[in-house]
């Protein structure tokens, strides 16, 4: 029996220990924002749309697909993902949502809200987590090391 408390806590502390780092403060936005987001592996892709806006104290995130199927919906509400609606928990989609807030986080704020982050000209990145580099305002690309790449561009229009 205390063998499996001890396996449980150890599950417990390397899933803490293994969530997407977040912003000291919550960094300055023009919301709400649209996105394009493009899952990039091998030769898959996925499209999805990503709309980011504030309610109240906190940031809700709904990404769907191109039919506008929901895939993912978190708040972030005080530095905690709290789940939006009924869709199933989705650790990537929370992992994606991290990493977007740090390419979207302005330079001016970076150091402040990421500690261990460096920018230099269209490159930015958190060491062990994101890579992003920039070929515009809201336009880059996102690598996450073991994870896939993502493109991600500013939707302007009706579609992607």
């Amino acid at each position: 029996m205390v063998r499996l408390v001890l396996v449980a806590f150890a599950l417990l502390l390397s899933a803490c220990a293994s969530r997407a780092p977040l912003p000291e403060h919550s960094p300055t936005l023009a919301l709400p924002l649209q996105l394009h987001i493009q899952r990039l592996v091998a030769d898959d892709r996925q499209d999805w749309v990503l709309v980011i806006q504030q309610e109240g104290p906190a940031l809700r995130w709904s990404m769907m697909d191109l039919l506008g199927i929901p895939q993912a919906r978190q708040k972030l509400i005080d530095g905690d993902w709290h789940a939006d609606g009924l869709l199933p928990p989705n650790p990537e989609a929370r992992e994606l949502f991290a990493a977007l807030l740090f390419a979207l986080t302005p330079e001016g704020e970076l150091q402040s809200n990421y500690p261990a982050a460096w920018q230099h000209g269209g490159q930015r990145s958190l060491p062990e987590h994101w890579d992003v580099r920039y070929s515009r305002p809201l336009s880059f690309e996102l690598n996450l090391p073991k994870g896939p790449k993502y493109q991600v561009t500013p939707l302007s229009g009706d579609t992607p």
